[in-house]
C-alpha cells in the first residue's frame, strides 16, 4: 500500500510538471577554485587551483597556472612551485614541511590574470591539536549485508575541554582508501565530549564493493584529525550536496568556503593522529 501512494504521488508530480523550461547559464561567470590543506605531518603539500566551469562544459576541468603561491605562518612565507610550469595548475611546497599547532596559516595566491574579476585571493586557517589515537581495531560483521561489514572502531580519550571537531581518514597497506571527500568522516564531540572513546565506529567497509574489500594481514591505519568548524561544516555540506530530493527541498545554495574575493573551495590546516591494526 505505501509503495503504491509513493508511486501514485509522483505519477501525479511528474503528469503536472509538462511546461518546458528554458535556463539560461552564463558561461562567461567563472570563479578560482581552491583546494589544500598543512598539517603537522613532515610532507610535501600541494595546493590544487582550477576554475569553475560551464554546467554543460564536457572537458577537464581548466587549470589555473602560472599563479604565484605563497604560504605565511606568521612568521615566515614559503613559496609553492607549479609541479609542471604552465600545465599542471599544482603547487607543491619543499619537502619536509611541517605545520605547528596553534599558528594560523594563510595561502596567498596571485594570478597572471583575473579570475571572477580578481587576481588576488587569500584564504586562512588555524591548526589545531588532536587526541592521541590509542589504538583501533577492525571487527567482520558477518550478518551485516550479503557479504558481511568490516566496522572500523576508533579508541582514544577525548579531551572535553571545549567543542572540538574531528575528521577521520582511512588506510590499506599504505594506500588511502578515503581518496575523495565523499569518503572521509568528519564528526563533532556532541556525544563523546570529555569521555574516552571505546570503540566507536568510524568506516564500514562492505565486502559487496570490490573497493572496500579486506582480507586477512591487511595492514589498516586510522587517522584522526583535528580540524575546524567552519572546516567540518565545509565537508558537511559537500558530502550532503546532491543528496536531496528537488521536491522536498528548498533552493541550493553554494557550499561555503574560506577563500576571498568570490573564490570557493577550502584551504585548511589540522594536526594528526594515527593508530594501526592487522586483520586477522
Amino acid at each position: 500500500m505505501k509503495k503504491t501512494l509513493v508511486c501514485l504521488v509522483l505519477a501525479m508530480i511528474s503528469a503536472s510538471c509538462v511546461e518546458r523550461i528554458d535556463i539560461s547559464l552564463d558561461p562567461n561567470y567563472v570563479r578560482l577554485v581552491v583546494d589544500g590543506s598543512v598539517t603537522t605531518d613532515y610532507s610535501k603539500y600541494t595546493i590544487n587551483l582550477t576554475q569553475t566551469a560551464d554546467y554543460f562544459y564536457n572537458a577537464p576541468i581548466p587549470r589555473v597556472t602560472n599563479a604565484r603561491v605563497t604560504i605565511f605562518d606568521g612568521d615566515s612565507i614559503y613559496s609553492l612551485k607549479e609541479t609542471e610550469p604552465g600545465k599542471s595548475g599544482i603547487y607543491e611546497s619543499r619537502p619536509g614541511f611541517q605545520g605547528v599547532v596553534g599558528k594560523t596559516y594563510t595561502l596567498n595566491v596571485s594570478l597572471p590574470g583575473e579570475i571572477g574579476g580578481n587576481k588576488n585571493y587569500s584564504a586562512s586557517c588555524q591548526l589545531l591539536s588532536v587526541t592521541n589515537l590509542d589504538s583501533t581495531s577492525v571487527v567482520f560483521h558477518k550478518d551485516w549485508g550479503k557479504y558481511g561489514v568490516f566496522e572500523v572502531k576508533v579508541f582514544a580519550q577525548e579531551p572535553g575541554n571545549e567543542v572540538n571537531f574531528y575528521m577521520f581518514n582511512l588506510y590499506r597497506n599504505g594506500k588511502l582508501m578515503s581518496d575523495s571527500i565523499s569518503k572521509v568522516v568528519v564528526s563533532d564531540d556532541k556525544y563523546i565530549n570529555g569521555s574516552y572513546i571505546r570503540g566507536l565506529g568510524t568506516f564500514y567497509l562492505n565486502q559487496e564493493n570490490p573497493w572496500e574489500r579486506l582480507a586477512p594481514g591487511d595492514t589498516i591505519k586510522l587517522q584522526m584529525s583535528g580540524i575546524t568548524k567552519e572546516y567540518f561544516n565545509f565537508v558537511s555540506e559537500v558530502k550532503s550536496a546532491g543528496f536531496n530530493i528537488p521536491f522536498f527541498v528548498g533552493p541550493p545554495a553554494n557550499v561555503v568556503g574560506n577563500v576571498d574575493n568570490g573564490g570557493v573551495g577550502f584551504f585548511t590546516a589540522y594536526s594528526n593522529s594515527y593508530a594501526t591494526t592487522i586483520v586477522k
